[in-house]
C-alpha cells in the first residue's frame, strides 16, 4: 500500500512498480473509467523504465476492456490536455501520465485523471486495496492507437500566444533534462523568440542536477546563464507541471506569480494553499479579488477550482493552474507564456514585487518523522496549541485547513504533514525577521514536545 499516495501512485521501478502490480493497476483502473467511455490517453516521461511501465499498464487496461490512446513521451500538461481534445473522432474519458516527477531516477509513478477530474485521495487508497485481491488479468490482444498529442498541444500554444511573436527580451531556460523541452523548443522557435536553453534533452538519469526548481541549489546553473545572457529565466521540474521564474533581482515563487498573473484579470477568484504568503491573500483582497486558502496538493486545488469556478490557483512550489483562458490544470509551459505575456504588455515584474509589503519568509523546512507518526503529530500539536507554554507568542487565530497555520500578531507559522513523504513541512513568515525566527523556534519546540508525548 505504500505506493498509493494522496495525489498519485509512486514507487521504485521493479521493487514496487513491477509487471504484476502495474498490470493489475491497469485492470482496476479500467473498472473506474469504463462508465465514462472506452478510450484512455496514456503518456510517459523521460525515465528509462517509463516505456516498460506503459506496456504493463496498457496490458491491464486492455484486459479490462479499455482502448489506449498512446502519446509516447510527453510533458504531463500534454497528458492533461488530451482530456479536452478529440482525435479522429475519438475522445478520451480519462488519462494516465507515467511520471516520477521530481523524484530520483529509480522512482516512477502515475498521475490519473478520470472524466476531467483528478483521481486521488481515498479513491487511490481504495484502488490499492482492490488491487491486492485481484487475480492477475488474462492477456488480451494489444489495443493501442498512437496519437500525436504533442503536435496538437504545440499548435494550440503557438496560436494562443501568436501575439508574442518576435518579442525582443532574451529568454533563458533550464529543462533539467526532463520533458519540458519537448514542447518549449518548437513553440519558442515558431514564435521567433530569442531563447537559450540548458539541459534541454530528456534524460531520465538527470545527469546535471535534480529536476526540482523549488530547491534553490538546483537553480545554480540557470542563474549563471541569466546573469551572462538573459533578461528572464525559467526552470522546470521533471514532468513540466512546475515552474520557477527568475529575474536579475527575484526568484518569483508560486504565490507571487499568482499576484502577477491576477493583474490582468478582473476581480478574479484565486485559490492558494496554506504555505502561501499572507501578502498574496491580503493584496488580492485589496485589489477586489476573492482569495481562498485551501489544502496543498495539485489534485486538491484542481477540484476546488472547479467547485468555486476559480480563475487561478497556485502553490508556492511552482504549480500554477489557469482556468482563465485555459482548462484549469497546472501547466508550467503555459505559465511560461502567460508570464512572457505580462512582460509583453509592459508589466515590470521586479517593480510590481517591490511595491508589495516587505516580509521575511523561510523556505519550506522539513522535519523528519515516520509515515505512522506524521498525522498523529499534527493532532497532538493542535492539542498543545489549545494551552501553549507561557512564553509562546500570542496566538490570534488557528487555521486548520491543512495541518495548522498559526496566525500571530506579526506573521504566521505553518506545520502540516506531507501527503507524499514521511516529514512535517513547516514555513514561517513575519514583517520582522526576528519575529519570524521567534515563531519558528516556538513551533519547533512544540513539535518536539508533541514527539516526546507520542513516544511515552
Amino acid at each position: 500500500m505504500s505506493i498509493y499516495r494522496e495525489y498519485d501512485i509512486r514507487g521504485i521501478f521493479e521493487e514496487e512498480l513491477n509487471e504484476e502490480t502495474i498490470t493489475r493497476l491497469g485492470y482496476a483502473l479500467a473498472d473506474e473509467m469504463r462508465p465514462y467511455g472506452e478510450y484512455v490517453a496514456v503518456g510517459y516521461d523521460a525515465r528509462s523504465h517509463s516505456p516498460i511501465l506503459f506496456e504493463y499498464l496498457t496490458a491491464g487496461l486492455n484486459a479490462g476492456g479499455m482502448k489506449v490512446l498512446g502519446m509516447g513521451m510527453v510533458p504531463t500538461p500534454v497528458n492533461y490536455f488530451c482530456n479536452y481534445q478529440e482525435f479522429d473522432g475519438v475522445t478520451a474519458c480519462g488519462s494516465v501520465m507515467i511520471t516520477g516527477s521530481h523524484n530520483p531516477s529509480e522512482y516512477n509513478g502515475f498521475k490519473i485523471t478520470i472524466n476531467k477530474l483528478p483521481f486521488f485521495g481515498e479513491s487511490i487508497y481504495a484502488l490499492g486495496r482492490t488491487i491486492d485481491i485481484l487475480p492477475f488479468p488474462l492477456k488480451t490482444p494489444r489495443d493501442v492507437i498512437e496519437i500525436d498529442a504533442l503536435s496538437r498541444y504545440k499548435a494550440y500554444m503557438i496560436k494562443e500566444f501568436s501575439h508574442l511573436r518576435g518579442m525582443k527580451e532574451k529568454i533563458v531556460y533550464d529543462c533539467g533534462n526532463g520533458v519540458a523541452g519537448l514542447g518549449l523548443v518548437d513553440i519558442f522557435s515558431a514564435l521567433e523568440l530569442d531563447t537559450f536553453g540548458i539541459y534541454v534533452d530528456p534524460d531520465g538519469t538527470f545527469p546535471n542536477h535534480h529536476p526540482d526548481p523549488s530547491e534553490e541549489h538546483n537553480l545554480h546553473d540557470i542563474k549563471k546563464v541569466l546573469a551572462q545572457r538573459g533578461d528572464i529565466a525559467f526552470a522546470y521540474d521533471g514532468d513540466s507541471d512546475r515552474i520557477a521564474v527568475l529575474t536579475h533581482k527575484n526568484n518569483i515563487k508560486g504565490d507571487m506569480m499568482a499576484l502577477l498573473f491576477a493583474l490582468k484579470m478582473k476581480n478574479p477568484i484565486v485559490i492558494g494553499e496554506v504555505k502561501c504568503s499572507q501578502v498574496m491573500y491580503d493584496t488580492l483582497r485589496e485589489r477586489g479579488a476573492t482569495a481562498v486558502m485551501y489544502k496543498t496538493g495539485h489534485s486538491n486545488l484542481k477540484v476546488k477550482m472547479k467547485e468555486l469556478h476559480a480563475d487561478l490557483a497556485c502553490e508556492v512550489s511552482g504549480h500554477v493552474f489557469f482556468a482563465d483562458r485555459y482548462f484549469g490544470y497546472d501547466d508550467a509551459i503555459y505559465a511560461t507564456f502567460r508570464m512572457l505575456e505580462l512582460i509583453h504588455d509592459g508589466i515590470d515584474l521586479d517593480s510590481e514585487i517591490a511595491k508589495l509589503p516587505k516580509v521575511f519568509s523561510t523556505e519550506e523546512i522539513k522535519v523528519k518523522t515516520t509515515e505512522h507518526e506524521k498525522f498523529p503529530l499534527i493532532d497532538k500539536l493542535k492539542e498543545l496549541l489549545k494551552n501553549p507554554p507561557a512564553d509562546f507568542p500570542a496566538i490570534r487565530e488557528i487555521i486548520e485547513v491543512d495541518g495548522v497555520r498559526v496566525i500571530f500578531d506579526k506573521g504566521w507559522g505553518l506545520v502540516r504533514a506531507s501527503n507524499t513523504t514521511p516529514v512535517l513541512v513547516t514555513r514561517f513568515e513575519s514583517t520582522e525577521e526576528a519575529q519570524a525566527v521567534r515563531y519558528e523556534n516556538a513551533l519547533n519546540a512544540l513539535i518536539q514536545e508533541a514527539q516526546n508525548q507520542l513516544k511515552v
